[in-house]
């Protein structure tokens, strides 16, 4: 079988993390680095990615994800939170970044910033943060698949208050929503979820080719 076809076969939503390994600081670099580089509508990113390591925080947050262990027992939490209402400041930020990083005259940019601007200004507030939420999945994608390739347990999470975990983290006061988690480890060998087999839709149920 293909080799990420395998690694893919192999993960799954961990239930329950063995708490006393520890993710080393070498694969969480890869792993960060893997959200880093992941894809995002223009290569804007509208959103920060919070590691959380403390455990009185993660005790805390413990409640506001509905009492799942993964929380405290994981060797890291992850919070993606996106940008609430992005604006212009958002976008000229990028269009520097991209001036600097390709070394090219910001002024050559500006059409694509405008581009932007008006594309991303003309979205109402709610539709605009849905928007952003929505990146936080791409970079979870990525997460997830460099993972299964250094055999690091994920369970992403949706299952969690975000206005409570906005509070906990301070993340209001940042302009930032938590929109997804995921906790990061290794699987408990008591967790008997790792044997089931993966239960998919078929590919004749799943794909339509027109």
């Amino acid at each position: 079988m293909n080799h990420f076809l395998e690694t893919q076969n192999w993960r799954y939503a961990t239930k329950k993390f063995d708490a006393t390994k520890k993710v080393s600081t070498e694969d969480l670099n890869t792993l960060k680095e893997s959200i880093r580089l992941s894809s995002s509508s223009y290569g804007l990113q509208p959103y920060q990615v919070i590691i959380v390591e403390n455990p009185e925080l993660r005790a805390e947050l413990l409640a506001a994800a509905y009492g799942q262990s993964q929380v405290v027992d994981a060797s890291h939490l992850i919070v993606f939170a996106n940008e609430i209402n992005v604006g212009d400041d958002a976008i000229e930020k990028y269009i520097s970044r991209i001036g600097d990083t390709r070394n090219i005259p910001v002024e050559s940019l500006a059409g694509f910033g405008d581009y932007m601007k008006g594309t991303i200004n003309h979205l109402a507030e709610d539709a605009k943060n849905i928007w952003a939420s929505k990146q936080t999945y791409l970079a979870l994608g990525n997460l997830l698949n460099a993972a299964a390739e250094l055999k690091i347990d994920v369970t992403p999470m949706e299952g969690f208050n975000p206005a409570q975990v906005n509070d906990i983290l301070g993340l209001d006061k940042l302009g930032l929503n938590a929109s997804l988690m995921a906790t990061i480890g290794y699987r408990h060998k008591e967790d008997a979820t790792q044997h089931l087999k993966k239960v998919r839709k078929s590919n004749e149920e799943l794909f339509i080719t027109l």
